[in-house]
């Protein structure tokens, strides 16, 4: 784990203590898209309703690849896609939430 899916796995954490959700797992699913070609999101959850989404964490930029792979995972798979970006200390904090 890089220092920020550290930090977003801390958040995780903090969200299952208060029950939002019920159970994560880092690089825990690989997803198969075509003959040769995978796509291993950074977290799986399990939201207190038993949602299961995938959580990519993103620092900065995608590479072109990655982009395309989430895009078709959330066409091939039931579950909700995410992109999570760190925002900087001076822009407030917190996360921000891209959803495919």
């Amino acid at each position: 784990m890089n220092k920020t899916e550290a930090a977003y796995a801390a958040r995780l954490e903090a969200e299952k203590l208060a029950g939002r959700v019920l159970w994560w797992r880092f690089e825990g699913v690989k997803l198969r898209l075509a003959d040769l070609t995978f796509y291993s999101p950074d977290f799986a959850v399990m939201l207190a309703g038993g949602e299961l989404e995938m959580h990519e964490v993103k620092g900065g930029i995608w590479e072109d690849d990655a982009r395309v792979k989430i895009k078709v995972a959330a066409d091939q798979y039931p579950f909700r896609f995410l992109a999570v970006y760190r925002q900087a200390k001076k822009d407030g904090g917190g996360w921000e939430i891209e959803e495919f």
